[in-house]
Formats: C-alpha cells, sequence, structure tokens
C-alpha cells in the first residue's frame, strides 16, 4: 500500500494533455468540430459540382411530345 503512495506522489501531470486544461479541450473540440463540418460540406458541394446537370441537346424527341405536337 505504501509504494502506491509514492508513486501517485512522483506522478508528474503533462502539461500537454488536454484533458488537464478546459481551455485547451474545448478550444481543440471546437476546432475539430469547425474543420470536420467545413470539411464535410465543402466535399458535398464538390460532388454536387462534379455530378451537375450537363444539357444534352442531340436527344431525339417524338413529335407528339412536343409543347406543341405535331400529329399526324
Amino acid at each position: 500500500m505504501d509504494t502506491q503512495h509514492n508513486y501517485q506522489e512522483h506522478e508528474i501531470a503533462n502539461e500537454a494533455d488536454i484533458e488537464y486544461s478546459k481551455p485547451s479541450k474545448s478550444r481543440f473540440l471546437f476546432l475539430l468540430f469547425f474543420f470536420g463540418f467545413f470539411i464535410f460540406c465543402w466535399s458535398g458541394c464538390y460532388k454536387l459540382y462534379e455530378h451537375r446537370f450537363q444539357k444534352n441537346d442531340d436527344i431525339k424527341v417524338p413529335d407528339n411530345t412536343l409543347y406543341e405536337p405535331k400529329y399526324k
């Protein structure tokens, strides 16, 4: 039991560990969320841009389905 007590006295907190600093932890989590959300939105916009509608005027439409149909 005495050895465990001595171990705890000599344990030094790591200053770089975010668990010991609430402002550092909240800043880290905010930036993680912000950049994650930004990358998610940017990739969604990029996918929409890549799969955008491309007009094709070479499609042959039957005459009876036009806005002003031509009947026989």
